[in-house]
């Protein structure tokens, strides 16, 4: 397998462990994700848009992920990115698409997600690092982000909104001359306002399956994302860092049946894989100390 090319994101993370923190590049506010204040509707994708290349996926992601990496500053921890990049790119290794640039991030809010771009970046939150209790619980929960670019949902949802209008205006995207590929613009300029409303009910259930199923494979107690969700099932619906989480996703409960139905007995034989609870609270303890 090759090693993960650099990238954007790969870049934005040197230089936040360079500096103290990273510049909200776009302005967009990660507290209520007020995606439509900061960007005004762009004409209407009305020309057809050709399959991407895996090149101008990845060429999308970056630019996509750029913009994530604007919600708020990256968390300046070496080790908490290192480990969670780790830990990632394990779990891809045992998808379908090992040989993608996988790159995580962690973005320092309380906010509750974890988004996922196309051509393997992957960015989560602080806040929902915090809600886990094991390693298990991550592995779970980034098998899920991985899922959904291994069966291309964000990619898949943009060119069937392509004919739908597009916000772009004011979007700051930082895309090489290289990767200017007008096809790719074009995706991206729907794509941005998807993660505002999320994706169809059946890709996060899909995500889901699949999460269980990668954390399984990279030797992972596969009940950890099930434990995630009966967490943040606990959290009361008013709090405002869980309200662009429940936008954009399908209810708990809901994903939670979803997981019972496939998992069941099934996956009792996997109930002996670790949780690698110990080496994930000393990673939270540095977070919790503010350790730098």
């Amino acid at each position: 397998m090759r090693m993960p090319s650099l990238s954007l994101i790969a870049l934005a993370i040197a230089s936040a462990l360079t500096i103290s923190a990273c510049a909200n590049v776009s302005g967009l506010k990660i507290n209520n994700f007020d995606i439509g204040k900061t960007l005004s509707a762009a004409n209407s994708a009305k020309n057809a848009i050709v399959p991407l290349t895996e090149t101008e996926e990845i060429a999308l992601g970056e630019g996509i992920a750029s913009n994530l990496l604007g919600l708020a500053p990256l968390h300046t921890d070496r080790e908490v990115q290192r480990y969670v990049n780790t830990v990632g790119r394990w779990i891809s290794m045992h998808s379908e698409r090992p040989d993608l640039p996988w790159t995580f991030a962690v973005l320092d809010t309380d906010e509750v997600n974890a988004f996922a771009a196309p051509g393997g970046y992957v960015v989560m939150t602080k806040g929902m690092l915090m809600r886990m209790g094991s390693e298990a619980e991550l592995a779970g929960v980034l098998g899920h982000e991985v899922a959904h670019v291994v069966r291309k949902h964000h990619l898949n949802a943009m060119q069937k909104s392509s004919a739908m209008s597009a916000v772009r205006d004011g979007l700051d995207v930082a895309i090489t001359a290289k990767n200017g590929n007008p096809n790719v613009l074009k995706v991206l300029s729907v794509g941005t306002a998807l993660y505002a409303r999320g994706l169809d009910k059946e890709d996060e259930y899909e995500s889901d399956r699949m999460g269980v199923v990668l954390a399984a494979r990279a030797g992972y107690d596969p009940f950890g994302l099930p434990a995630v969700l009966h967490t943040l099932q606990k959290v009361n619906s008013s709090d405002e860092g869980m309200q662009l989480l429940f936008q954009t996703h399908p209810k708990l409960s809901d994903r939670l049946a979803q997981l019972d139905g496939i998992m069941g007995k099934d996956f009792d034989r996997y109930d002996n894989l670790p949780s690698v609870q110990r080496r994930f609270e000393t990673v939270m303890a540095r977070i919790k100390d503010g350790k730098k």
